[in-house]
C-alpha cells in the first residue's frame, strides 16, 4: 500500500506513519523533563505522558541522583505504559548540570531521538536541554514550584528563560494562568482532570484494605503528599473536637518533619498506597477532606483530588483554596471551611449527605462531565499538533 504523503494510522492502539514508499516509520520522540519521580504519586505528568505515550516514542527524564561510581551514567527503566524512564547517574563531586548536559547529548544521539517534542514540568531543566533542537517547546506549569519549600533561588530566572523559547504554556489551574498569562503568548490553563471510572469503584462493593477495614466509623480520609501545603494544626484542633471520628491520612511524609505531625488515637497514617489502591481506601470512608494551609505553597493550587474524591462518590470539605472555591464552591457537593470550628461543621454536614441517593451522584457526575484526563490530553496534542 502506498501514499503520496506522510500519514498517521491508528493501528491497534499504536500510531504508525508510512512514508512515500509505504515503509513503516517509528513514531516522533518526546522528551519530558521531571522533578517528579515516575514512581512517586500517580498524578498529572504520569496521566498525561501515558496518553502521549501511545502516539510518541517517549522518554521522561528525571532529575538526576548520585552514584559511587567513577563516571556517570544514564539508566533506563521501561514501564507497562510505554513510557522510558531516564535516569542521570552524576557521580559526587562533579558539576551536575554540565555532566548531565553531556549524558543527555549522547543519550540522545545513541537513541537517534531527533527533533522531538520537549515537555518541561520543571524550568530547572532548561540548563541541561536549551541547545537540544525540537519540533515544539512545551511548558506544563502544574505548580508555582518556586513557593514550594526548598525551591532553587535560580528558578524564577530560568522559568523566564523557558517562557521565551516555549512555544505553548499550559498551567494546572485557573489562578495559574492568571498569574502566567501576561508572560506568553499563547498560555492555555488546564486544571485538575479525572479518570472517573477508575475512583467510581469505591462506589460499588470492592473489597476494603485490611489496614483500615476494622477502624470505627465515621471515617474522614485524604490522600496525598503531606508537606507544607497541609495544615498540621487544623487537622489536630478537628481531631480533638470530634475525638470520636477517625482521619485516615493516605500518602507520603515529604519537606517536613514526621515528628511534627499531630498525634492522637483517631488520627491513622497510613503511608502511601498505588493508585490502584485508592478506590478500595476511597471505599470505606464516609467524607474527603482537603485541609491545606493557606499560605504561598497553596496560592496557586487546583488539587487533582478534588474531582478524584467526587468521583468517587464522596462528599469533600476543603479550606478555601482559591480554585477549589471558584470551580466547586457552589455546586453544593464540596464544603468550603477555614477554621476549626467551621471545619467540624462542614463535615457534619457532608456525613448527613446520603452518598447512595442517584440524584447526588448525577450532580455529582454531571459536574465532572467534561474533566476527563482524555479530553485534556486530546485538547493538549491538538495545540501541539498546530505549532507543528
Amino acid at each position: 500500500m502506498k501514499y503520496t504523503e506522510s500519514e498517521d494510522l491508528a493501528v491497534g492502539g499504536a500510531v504508525r506513519a508510512f512514508n512515500v514508499l509505504g515503509a513503516p516509520r517509528r513514531p516522533r520522540d518526546f522528551v519530558c523533563f521531571s522533578h517528579l519521580r515516575w514512581g512517586f504519586v500517580h498524578q498529572r505528568p504520569q496521566h498525561l505522558m501515558s496518553r502521549f505515550a501511545r502516539e510518541y516514542r517517549l522518554f521522561y527524564v528525571e532529575e538526576p541522583v548520585p552514584t559511587a561510581a567513577a563516571a556517570p551514567s544514564i539508566d533506563t527503566h521501561g514501564t507497562d505504559v510505554g513510557v522510558t524512564l531516564v535516569v542521570p547517574r552524576i557521580p559526587h563531586g562533579m558539576d551536575a548540570e554540565s555532566t548531565q548536559r553531556g549524558l543527555l547529548e549522547r543519550f540522545f544521539a545513541e537513541r537517534g531521538i531527533d527533533r522531538p517534542i520537549l515537555w518541561y514540568y520543571t524550568p530547572m531543566s532548561l540548563a541541561v536541554s536549551d541547545h537540544l533542537p525540537a519540533e515544539a517547546v512545551v511548558y506544563d506549569c502544574m505548580d508555582e514550584l518556586s513557593a514550594f519549600r526548598g525551591a532553587p533561588p535560580e528558578l524564577i530566572d530560568r522559568e523566564r528563560a523557558l517562557m521565551r523559547r516555549a512555544d505553548l504554556v499550559f498551567t494546572g489551574g485557573v489562578s495559574l494562568y492568571e498569574a502566567k498569562r501576561d508572560l506568553h503568548e499563547s498560555v492555555h490553563a488546564f486544571p485538575s482532570s479525572v479518570d472517573v471510572a477508575h475512583f467510581a469503584q469505591a462506589r460499588g462493593a470492592v473489597e476494603e484494605p485490611e489496614d483500615q477495614a476494622g477502624l470505627p466509623r465515621p471515617r474522614l480520609g485524604f490522600f496525598g503528599v503531606i508537606d507544607e501545603r497541609f495544615d498540621i494544626d487544623l487537622l489536630a484542633a478537628v481531631a480533638a473536637l470530634r475525638p470520636q471520628w477517625q482521619f485516615v491520612m493516605l500518602g507520603p511524609v515529604v519537606k517536613i518533619d514526621p515528628a511534627t505531625l499531630p498525634q492522637a488515637p483517631n488520627i491513622h497514617y497510613i503511608g502511601m498506597r498505588g493508585y490502584g489502591d485508592l478506590p478500595r481506601y476511597l471505599s470505606g470512608w464516609d467524607v474527603a477532606v482537603m485541609p491545606f494551609a493557606m499560605n504561598e505553597s497553596t496560592r496557586f493550587i487546583s488539587p487533582t483530588k478534588t474531582p478524584e474524591f467526587l468521583a468517587s462518590g464522596r462528599p469533600v470539605v476543603s479550606t478555601p483554596v482559591r480554585d477549589v472555591v471558584r470551580t466547586y464552591g457552589n455546586t453544593g457537593l464540596v464544603h468550603i471551611a477555614a477554621t476549626p470550628d467551621e471545619f467540624v461543621a462542614a463535615c457534619e454536614q457532608a456525613l448527613a449527605v446520603d452518598r447512595a441517593s442517584p440524584e447526588w451522584l448525577a450532580r455529582v457526575d454531571a459536574v465532572l462531565r467534561d474533566m476527563s484526563w482524555d479530553s485534556t490530553w486530546g485538547r493538549m496534542k491538538g495545540l501541539i499538533e498546530c505549532v507543528i
